[in-house]
């Protein structure tokens, strides 16, 4: 085959590596030089109060309850519309022919009146009016915009709870982050201390003290602690991407947190000092009255179709055959109008807006009920932390004393490094203990805040 081409395939494969080297350094430099000139993601340093506040001007459920409310208001709108006068003109011009025996007019009659065809030749007809309806009474349409305003008030309420409950919610994710920082914190200082410690087992093997067994533990505890940390990188993006996600940004941005965990003693309170605050301040319990308003208008709404209504219903206009010859006209009057029998349904809607009514009453129980659960649980947990903050710092002191006497013993060879080891796993524990109780600790005061409806004075 190769003699076919009259190539011989060493020169073949010289000339083709001659050619790739150049290319694939050009390539390489090429992808190095892009690299490099990539630009940096923008940074944004947020504090807590910071991304509190950055999440209600962006969060998705913020912005969608601002629509509902407007959607709200356009509907009070409409029924405060129907209780006004509604006025619309018209003007037509039209041609036409009228079958008179359609009337009743036989065709002998009309011979009599010098028509010789039922059909009468065609006219013109020209009409310019201007007509009013006016409703004067009617309960029915007092009560919807009676429901509608209330529902606008609902509308509002909903919005204040959501907005408050996104701000707990970006408190927690913003609390979660800090944790995630302070994991890959203490992953690196155990991963420090077993560089030294593998450090110190190599020194005290090279002098006879210490055997290759010893190394090796230490080595493997090193892998170990690499490889909690790349556990710890992930959580720590895996939590940034969450706090976006609730602020409503760029996800190209990169998030900074400038804030730290810190235990700030809270002065306990009694429980029911604390309800009582709840049952002042919590919005849940004012929109849940404001449904129950709402489904006692609609049932009072309904229930008014009932009742008889007036109206006012006038016209006034020019019509003529020419527009010229035109002549002003006007009619006006009164419409009562007396519901007599819908086939039903009229009262099929009384009971289902009547199940409503008792459907919002049940629920305002559940709601209260939940209330007095959130305000419990919240001091339960935040006095719960505030030990737990105290046993963590005085645990990690003791880890401390623990790694200090065993990395002495083992220096003076007075034992092998499995005391080390195990003072190594307690102080990564104490650590995490640490970091778990002021976590716990903080997000418990964003609990507690959120259940007594005082989010807002937290941040």
């Amino acid at each position: 085959m190769w003699a076919s081409t009259g190539i011989r395939p060493y020169c073949s494969v010289r000339g083709l590596v001659l050619f790739l080297v150049p290319v694939l350094v050009f390539c390489g430099v090429g992808r190095v030089a892009a690299e490099e000139s990539e630009p940096n993601p923008p940074e944004l340093k947020l504090s807590l109060r910071d991304a509190i506040q950055a999440a209600i001007d962006n969060n998705v459920n913020v912005r969608l309850l601002k629509e509902r409310i407007a959607a709200a208001q356009a509907q009070a709108n409409t029924s405060f519309g129907a209780l006004m006068p509604n006025v619309s003109g018209y003007v037509s011009g039209r041609s036409q022919t009228v079958n008179l025996g359609a009337f009743g007019l036989p065709s002998d009659r009309l011979s009599g009146l010098g028509l010789r065809r039922s059909v009468t030749d065609p006219f013109e007809v020209y009409d310019a009016r201007a007509t009013l309806v006016q409703n004067i009474f009617s309960l029915n349409l007092i009560q919807r915009w009676r429901a509608a305003k209330s529902g606008v008030n609902v509308a509002n309420l909903e919005a204040e709870v959501t907005k408050r409950d996104v701000m707990a919610t970006v408190g927690l994710l913003y609390i979660e982050a800090l944790r995630a920082d302070e994991a890959v914190k203490a992953r690196q200082a155990d991963i420090e201390l077993a560089e030294q410690l593998v450090k110190l087992a190599k020194d005290r093997k090279t002098a006879g003290v210490a055997t290759g067994l010893d190394v090796t533990r230490e080595e493997v505890q090193l892998e170990n602690d690499r490889q909690r940390l790349l556990v710890a990188q992930n959580d720590q993006e895996s939590a940034r991407l969450n706090l976006i996600r609730a602020l409503g940004i760029d996800f190209e941005v990169r998030v900074v947190l400038t804030d730290e965990l810190e235990f700030v003693p809270e002065k306990t309170q009694p429980a029911e000092q604390v309800l009582t605050i709840a049952r002042q301040q919590r919005l849940e319990l004012r929109a849940q009255e404001g449904r129950q308003k709402l489904a006692a208008l609609s049932l009072s709404a309904v229930t008014s179709e009932r009742i008889p209504s007036l109206s006012l219903a006038g016209d006034y206009g020019w019509i003529g055959l020419k527009p010229e010859d035109a002549l002003a006209t006007r009619s006006i009057g009164l419409i009562f109008s007396i519901p007599i029998f819908d086939g039903g349904q009229r009262e099929s809607r009384i009971s289902e807006t009547r199940s409503r009514v008792r459907q919002e009453s049940i629920r305002m129980k559940d709601v209260s009920d939940q209330v007095n659960l959130e305000v419990r649980n919240a001091l339960l947990t935040l006095e719960s932390s505030q030990q737990q903050v105290a046993v963590a710092q005085k645990g990690i002191d003791l880890a401390a004393k623990e790694l200090t006497f065993a990395r002495d013993r083992f220096t003076a060879g007075l034992t092998t490094n499995i005391e080390v080891t195990n003072a190594q796993t307690s102080m990564a524990r104490a650590r995490d203990n640490v970091i778990e109780a002021l976590f716990r600790f903080n997000a418990s005061r964003i609990n507690l805040a959120r259940a007594k409806g005082e989010i807002e004075q937290l941040f």
